[in-house]
């Protein structure tokens, strides 16, 4: 049951995410992306309170977002204070410690994937590039290596294959059915 609750809390993270920055971004309709925004957040700290490489790969996330500036609407601040809390008040049950090490490099891969995310100057370069950054292969890269040396579980892996599919699930449907 604990696999299932957390490939589901990865995937919902994912679907909602997408849904909160295409709702703002494409319909301007704020109101709608603040609440779907905080039910990603509510998703994602649940999460990382069950499970420490949820918590060191979002966490890696959310700091690599702000450092790339990429927290550019009041869905992504709605976001951020919905997971904040949500993630102090459930705790990261019976973890004592995250890895400092395994969230830096997961946010060098974050902070990479958002730089080259939408840049016209990269996506000129080569189709190659254009479809790694649009579909941010660096922090996928990143993770595996991290299972690979033994910093991370394959599971980790495998639920954050359920967030970006969740992504473009999302990335679809809005495009389909919403926009």
């Amino acid at each position: 049951m604990f696999n299932i609750s957390l490939a589901l809390s990865y995937f919902f993270s994912g679907f909602f995410m997408k849904l909160s920055d295409d709702e703002y971004d494409e319909k301007s309709n704020k109101a709608i992306a603040i609440v779907l925004g905080i039910v990603c957040g509510l998703f994602t700290a649940y999460a990382c309170s069950i499970d420490l490489d949820a918590a060191c790969i979002f966490i890696a996330i959310l700091i690599g977002n702000i450092l790339a500036l990429k927290v550019d609407g009041i869905h992504h601040i709605a976001t951020m204070a919905s997971f904040i809390i949500a993630f102090l008040f459930l705790g990261l049950q019976s973890f004592t410690y995250l890895s400092i090490i395994t969230i830096i490099i997961c946010m060098i891969g974050a902070i990479i994937d958002e730089i080259g995310n939408d840049n016209e100057k990269i996506y000129s370069k080569s189709k190659f590039l254009e479809y790694f950054f649009d579909y941010r292969f660096a922090l996928k890269v990143v993770i595996l290596l991290l299972v690979l040396i033994g910093l991370l579980n394959i599971w980790s892996f495998i639920y954050f294959l359920c967030f970006e599919i969740a992504y473009e699930i999302a990335r679809v449907f809005f495009e389909k059915y919403i926009l």
